[in-house]
């Protein structure tokens, strides 16, 4: 009898030719696995790079922004500078082989108004006649002198200018003048000025030390005057005044000893070193 079933020899109920489902999957199971291999050496290399990588980008970004700050800081709004001689004191200190020091200006001030008597303001010599001692800064390299250039952009090196710094005294339309036989001292407009920031203790001393030649009396040096100052100009002087190189200093100069508005740099802030006389500079109106 034949088996009713030999046409579906080697079949599956769901006529797999393979076998059935269990089957396939025991063999499945029984075939050898995949496995993938990982270099770890390259990937820790590749990471060590990406974090260099990341470390050097943001620094770089940190480095610029502070440097973009220091710029627009130092080209508008504030710029430090070093007192240069003794010219300024009690007020402000400078010496040859003394801690000088370190002053902050304002540069917006004089943006919104014009100097008044009594401010503490750095200033670029006017002329040639305040030049005088002064040597440029500046190297004779012409690549180092415009990497200083540069750097000055940045207030990380001075500026290729005579700077000085002194007090206003008189301003623009007004006269002023110093007579030893008044005995009334430095006048603007025939007043006599209220000068508090004049140690005449140092006066009398810078008068012995130099036997005389600093002068004493109550002009602190010659008669010079009457000098009436033009119309956006200032007269400065020194708080130490027989020992300051200032207007009085240049009369014979093209403007008679009198600094341009627009040769100063800023008003005098405070002092930020060193850190026994950090502290403001403030304005005394010496015609108040």
């Amino acid at each position: 009898m034949a088996d009713n079933n030999d046409g579906d020899l080697g079949r599956t109920p769901e006529g797999d030719p393979l076998g059935s489902g269990d089957d396939r999957g025991r063999d499945e199971e029984r075939a050898e696995p995949s496995f993938t291999f990982k270099n770890r050496d390259a990937d820790d290399e590749g990471e060590e790079k990406d974090g260099k990588s990341h470390w050097i980008r943001e620094t770089a970004i940190i480095v610029a922004i502070v440097l973009v700050l220091m710029f627009v800081f130092t080209q508008f709004f504030f710029r430090q500078y070093v007192v240069p001689s003794e010219s300024m004191e009690p007020t402000l200190i400078g010496c040859a082989g003394c801690s000088n020091d370190r002053i902050v200006i304002d540069k917006m001030v004089y943006r919104f108004g014009d100097p008044e008597p009594g401010d503490v303001v750095v200033f670029k010599a006017p002329t040639s006649s305040w030049d005088e001692g002064w040597s440029s800064p500046r190297s004779s390299n012409a690549v180092m002198h415009t990497l200083q250039d540069v750097l000055s952009w940045f207030a990380l090196a001075p500026p290729d200018e005579n700077n000085l710094v002194k007090r206003v005294i008189a301003v623009g339309g007004q006269t002023v003048e110093c007579r030893e036989a008044s005995g009334k001292g430095v006048t603007v407009n025939g007043k006599a000025l209220n000068e508090p920031y004049i140690n005449k203790d140092l006066q009398a001393q810078n008068f012995q030390v130099s036997d005389g030649t600093l002068g004493a009396g109550s002009c602190y040096g010659s008669d010079f005057g009457p000098i009436t100052v033009p119309e956006g100009n200032v007269w400065v002087m020194g708080d130490n005044r027989s020992n300051s190189a200032d207007s009085r200093a240049h009369i014979d100069d093209e403007l008679h000893g009198t600094v341009p508005v627009s040769d100063i740099r800023g008003k005098v802030r405070t002092v930020i070193y060193p850190f026994s006389r950090i502290g403001g500079v403030g304005a005394v109106n010496p015609q108040g």
